[in-house]
């Protein structure tokens, strides 16, 4: 019994070409027909019974398929700079090389450069608000990973809800000055007047749910120094759901970009040499295509606001 598509062919070639059987006899009782058998007979004695080895049908070639060269330069931003497909159908364009965006994802998922995400449960309904640059700036505080020359650091995040635009600052401490400090920094740099500002419920942050500074009714005994600084200069302090950090969403995603893409891929000799790293990297950030701004960049978002 013939376990391959060789063996097979050959089990029906082989009585013709020995000349046990003619062609058109065996024709008579072989499942595959008489011009199929004409046709292995012919490669057989032309070939010999290796070209009877079953060959894939597809073309060798398409006349429309993407160049190997812009294959691999879409290979190499994927591996260098993990950016999605369609911040990567965005780069190319620049250099002046068109290609789909469809184009470059069956690119990224035929290498296996495609992330596997997890089946979402629940589905939500979002309504984007258009906000103005300033109206809405959201702050948290992320864990500098390990530690740099024995001491743990912490990273301030701003990052305006508009125009994706954010500010990084690196502390030695999480602490009410720090936060007053660098939102002073956040104030001075943004080009726009700062409106609000949204963060979680530190108590870097707020004392609103701090034991000892609350009543049974919530309301807060005394003012915190965040608090007090911008109710002086005319600033909003919303603050988000205990329990609650998909609220204040932008700069959760900020920090898993920094997470993968700067954190994961640097090493830190001194606390200089951390922020001199994170100055560079938040400038690229900055000057970085967002999919949430249809290929802007949020300095480019600033700029036409």
């Amino acid at each position: 019994m013939a376990t391959t598509m060789k063996e097979e062919r050959l089990r029906w070639v082989l009585p013709i070409i020995r000349k046990e059987v003619k062609l058109v006899d065996m024709a008579k009782v072989c499942p595959h027909g008489k011009r199929t058998l004409e046709r292995w007979v012919a490669v057989y004695k032309k070939h010999g019974a290796d070209a009877l080895e079953p060959r894939s049908t597809e073309p060798k070639t398409q006349p429309k398929e993407t160049p190997i060269r812009i294959k691999e330069r879409v290979i190499e931003v994927r591996k260098k700079t993990k950016k999605c497909a369609l911040k990567i159908h965005w780069q190319p364009a620049k250099e002046g090389i068109v290609i789909d965006e469809r184009t470059v994802g069956k690119i990224l998922k035929k290498e296996g450069l495609v992330r596997t995400y997890r089946v979402r449960k629940t589905t939500y309904t979002y309504m984007k608000v258009e906000r103005k640059p300033g109206e809405l700036v959201e702050i948290d505080v992320k864990y500098v990973p390990g530690c740099v020359a024995g001491r743990r650091y912490f990273q301030y995040t701003a990052i305006d809800t508009a125009s994706r635009w954010r500010h990084l600052a690196v502390y030695d401490e999480q602490s009410a000055y720090n936060s007053i400090r660098f939102l002073k920094e956040v104030m001075t740099l943004f080009p726009y007047p700062v409106r609000a500002v949204k963060s979680d419920n530190g108590a870097i942050f707020t004392n609103y749910y701090t034991g000892t500074n609350k009543r049974s009714d919530m309301t807060v005994k005394t003012l915190h120094a965040l608090d007090i600084f911008c109710r002086d200069n005319n600033v909003i302090h919303y603050l988000i759901d205990p329990g609650k950090p998909a609220q204040n969403g932008t700069v959760e995603r900020s920090h898993r970009e920094d997470q993968e893409k700067f954190y994961e891929q640097h090493t830190f000799t001194s606390y200089k040499d951390l922020q001199k790293k994170l100055r560079v990297w938040n400038d690229y950030y900055n000057n970085l295509e967002h999919c949430g701004l249809d290929g802007k960049t949020p300095n480019e978002m600033l700029a036409n606001a």
